[in-house]
């Protein structure tokens, strides 16, 4: 795995991330866990697919944010590879959206917050240090993580209340 690179955002990653916080936003609003996702070319800066955490609303444990971007990519693409397109996310990835990452063969991963709990990048099974990992992308951190972080925070708060 590259080097984890906490800074050196241009202005069309900080669109692409400001747009997952949107979509994370809209999915607090519908009741999900508040996590937005958006794949990109950063070569056209263009945006090609987005995704929000759906599980509920959907009845399916694998409709996160990650996984809602990449199949719409594919789509997209007309493509299960997706090597030259970007992906930012607004929390770390867990352990089945960072495989799912590596199987699409994305080049890079931007998250917003750490997850210590859930993260399988930073934390946990650490996916793309492992030797049997087929495709490791570039992984870059922190981008809009307090703001991602406090979204999060709200939500959960908001659900012990209720």
């Amino acid at each position: 795995m590259a080097a984890l690179v906490l800074t050196d955002f241009n202005a069309f990653d900080e669109i692409c991330m400001r747009r997952a916080l949107d979509l994370a936003q809209a999915a607090a609003e519908r009741g999900e866990v508040p996590v937005g996702a958006v794949i990109a070319d950063r070569t056209t800066e263009t945006i090609v697919a987005e995704g929000a955490n759906a599980p509920i609303a959907t009845c399916d444990p694998t409709f996160h944010a990650e996984i809602a971007a990449v199949r719409a990519a594919g789509t997209a693409r007309a493509n299960y590879r997706l090597t030259d397109l970007s992906l930012y996310v607004t929390l770390e990835p867990c352990a089945m959206c960072a495989a799912a990452i590596s199987h699409a063969r994305l080049k890079d991963v931007t998250f917003g917050a750490a997850d210590p709990k859930g993260g399988a990048l930073l934390h946990g099974p650490r996916l793309y240090q492992q030797p049997t990992i087929h495709w490791r992308p570039s992984v870059r951190g922190n981008l809009f993580a307090d703001e991602a972080a406090a979204l999060l925070k709200r939500f959960f708060q908001e659900r012990r209340k209720s």
